[in-house]
């Protein structure tokens, strides 16, 4: 109270040889500060009851009165609240005689669509780095960055109580060029193109965003987190790729070939891997690679087509970043033809 309202000041008075009763003694707050201003007041429901109640009488007669002195002092100054709703935190409430006496109230909400949350993203994430390196970041990497938050936003695992703020894209994007910017150090390399690989190195960053239902803690953080990942991917890729025939790409690795990107290679020996794939290379302008001599966009576009084969369960990868062709699965036991029983009809 003393320090957004005011209080008498006992130190004030000893040194100036006054009475507790004089009004010199007032030490003023930061809201009389104010004066002629905006205060803004982060988290309301975090302040006590008491507090709150001290702030009806400017709230409703616009001045002040400290320790029932009779001197007022009439402010001209605009207050502005921030709370998260009720039902996200138990931490306070807003006391309801307060709650009256706020003029209007703006509910924000999640950006609308994907071009919504990459503006804000873009904004207000720490990208432009000093270090000398410089770092690209492809426009479909946005993509992904935004869909995981909006796919987290929907899925049950995660809890819709406490939603899934814009902060999650933000601390993504950040980690995802740091991790960039890391491999770009340890390889010597002045520029490089973020890849698809620096969505996994955020993992951490997602994590730290979501509140989990019992079922998303029961199959665990991180696991939830690169299914997130997966199904972004696929949704970006899709939107790229709707009518483009990957059948050469799917038909190398089906013919024994594979393929494993380790996490610390260079720009140039990724794209030399990559270039091996028969048409591959082929459909990277789609992702807004300009120039496919452009080893860094080409190979990390290429990669990302990969990665949305593999989303979409064309091809196989392991944990490593290996990639294989799709292994057929396996027919449960209780579906395997049993002796005497004709053979079950396949529909394609």
């Amino acid at each position: 109270m003393a320090d957004i309202i005011g209080d008498v000041d006992p130190i004030r008075a000893a040194r100036g040889g006054r009475d507790l009763s004089d009004e010199l003694t007032i030490h003023y707050g930061l809201l009389p500060r104010a004066n002629r201003g905006i205060f803004a007041i982060n988290e309301l429901p975090d302040l006590a009851g008491k507090i709150q109640v001290g702030l009806f009488n400017i709230m409703q007669e616009g001045d002040i009165q400290i320790k029932g002195y009779p001197l007022r002092l009439p402010l001209d100054v605009l207050l502005v609240f921030t709370a998260n709703p009720e039902d996200y935190t138990a931490r306070g409430k807003i006391i309801t005689p307060l709650k009256d006496r706020i003029g209007a109230e703006i509910r924000t909400h999640y950006p609308a669509s994907l071009e919504e949350g990459m503006a804000i993203t873009a904004q207000e994430a720490w990208v432009g780095r000093d270090s000398g390196k410089k770092i690209e970041v492809p426009q479909y990497l946005r993509q992904v960055v935004e869909e995981i938050a909006f796919q987290a936003r929907e899925d049950k695992r995660v809890d819709r109580r406490s939603g899934v703020s814009q902060r999650l894209p933000i601390t993504t994007l950040e980690s995802l060029v740091s991790s960039a910017e890391q491999r770009a150090a340890r390889n010597g390399e002045n520029s490089v193109v973020a890849r698809v690989a620096d969505v996994y190195a955020a993992l951490p960053a997602i994590t730290g965003k979501m509140e989990l239902e019992y079922e998303g803690e029961l199959k665990g953080a991180d696991t939830v987190a690169r299914e997130l990942i997966r199904t972004a991917v696929g949704r970006v890729f899709s939107k790229h790729f709707t009518d483009v025939n990957f059948q050469p790409v799917i038909q190398w690795f089906e013919l024994g070939g594979e393929l494993k990107l380790p996490d610390l290679a260079t720009t140039s020996e990724r794209h030399q891997q990559l270039a091996k794939i028969q048409g591959l290379m082929e459909d990277v302008g789609r992702l807004g690679v300009q120039d496919r001599k452009d080893v860094g966009a080409a190979a990390a576009a290429a990669e990302m087509i990969l990665e949305g084969l593999w989303a979409h369960r064309r091809i196989g990868r392991s944990e490593d970043r290996g990639y294989y062709a799709e292994k057929p699965k396996q027919p449960d036991q209780r579906e395997r033809e049993t002796p005497g029983r004709p053979p079950r009809r396949q529909f394609n």
